[in-house]
């Protein structure tokens, strides 16, 4: 029995897998935590013990049938959290060290296992890290052009974001091409309300387009995504606060910026309508795609598969169809009838005999942090990390 948690800053999002084939027993999403409202619980304490009461009571956790294990994502890792590790003191130092490159999601996500240790103290617990599987960058990709105290100092550098969604998408786009990970080299979009690609060589990431922040990269459905500085300076300057530019860059830009929706299903049936602003915002969003696309197929220089995943990247067969088009002679050649076929789960999206394999792949994180969870209880306690 693995119990998977999201901690957020108001929110707690769980599942419950059952070990073996990985069977979702329960699931479920507690918002507005600490809000002023009346069914909303008053702090993630009484959230989680919530959580445990329904699991309880509806007969998932019992005597009989306990936890032997607990997963918890968790935002960001720095520099020293190359892999998801059981949870320790060194473990909560560092994700506690990391909270100034993570503000609104490390303190929350710290609290979630604090509790969690607290109700279930001989559970072995497992921190599943977003920038994880991004670490394996070179530095030409990581680093900035700042001076050297930037990163030495201030740990001033690219981290990415979205990692579980990579590792599961590259694990399983290798198998499915009946290739060895380690010599699977692919370019994936995961594609939501947040959104980022990566390159992978080798199943080793080598560039993503998120930054030390998630703001960085594409346009996404609140976040402007790549934005000249000097443009904070000039909002600054007509008298904007730096809380208002905040605010602004990662809530109401991207999509909504530019149409009043962050919701693609939104833009795409205006811009079917022949609205002139969400037609453009669609084509920003697909520029940007491409120009990172362009870059990283240079990089790789051979690729066997483009892969698509999250919400947007799963859903949206236009969008799709737009991030392919003309890109014949690059070996990505697109099946119109796979792209548009309602089918779930897993499948191929590409024209028989096309040398790049095109795969949408489900996004499945709570899964992911399962399968990982359940992996590192089940073995002997690796603490050479320490």
């Amino acid at each position: 029995m693995i119990l998977v948690l999201n901690s957020g800053s108001s929110s707690i999002k769980y599942r419950l897998f059952e070990s073996g084939e990985g069977a979702v027993l329960a699931g479920g999403l507690i918002e507005r935590i600490g809000e002023a409202h009346a069914t909303a619980p008053p702090d993630h304490r009484t959230a989680i013990q919530a959580i445990v009461e329904q699991l309880q009571e509806a007969g998932h956790l019992t005597a009989e049938r306990p936890l032997t294990g607990i997963g918890h994502r968790v935002v960001h890792g720095g520099e020293r959290m190359r892999t998801s590790v059981r949870i320790d003191p060194f473990v909560i130092h560092a994700i506690r060290t990391a909270i100034p490159l993570a503000p609104l999601h490390n303190p929350p996500n710290l609290l979630g296992i604090e509790i969690c240790q607290e109700l279930w103290p001989e559970v072995p617990q497992v921190a599943v890290f977003d920038t994880a599987f991004h670490l394996t960058m070179p530095a030409s990709a990581y680093r900035y052009a700042l001076p050297q105290t930037c990163y030495t100092d201030l740990k001033i550098r690219r981290y990415g974001f979205h990692g579980t969604s990579f590792a599961r998408a590259t694990r399983q786009a290798a198998a499915a091409l009946d290739i060895p990970v380690d010599q699977f080299n692919a370019v994936i979009l995961h594609l939501g309300n947040g959104a980022s690609m990566a390159a992978v060589a080798a199943g080793r990431c080598v560039d993503t387009s998120m930054g030390m922040t998630p703001l960085a990269g594409l346009v996404m459905g609140t976040r402007s995504g790549d934005l000249d500085p000097g443009v904070v300076f000039y909002l600054l300057a007509q008298g904007q606060t730096a809380a208002e530019v905040s605010h602004m860059l990662n809530r109401d830009s991207g999509l909504k910026g530019m149409t009043s929706s962050n919701d693609m299903r939104d833009v795409l049936a205006w811009a079917e309508e022949g609205d002139a602003a969400a037609g453009l915002a669609l084509d920003v969003y697909i520029h940007r795609i491409r120009f990172y696309l362009g870059g990283y197929l240079l990089q790789l220089k051979r690729v066997d598969a483009l892969i698509f995943t999250g919400g947007v990247g799963e859903h949206a067969p236009t969008i799709r169809q737009r991030i392919c088009a003309e890109l014949d002679h690059l070996g990505i050649q697109l099946d119109d009838a796979a792209n548009h076929c309602p089918d779930s789960g897993l499948r191929r999206l590409e024209t028989p005999g096309s040398p790049v394999g095109l795969l949408l792949i489900p996004a499945d994180e709570e899964r992911e942090i399962a399968e990982q969870t359940g992996h590192l209880v089940s073995r002997p306690w690796n603490r050479a990390l320490r």
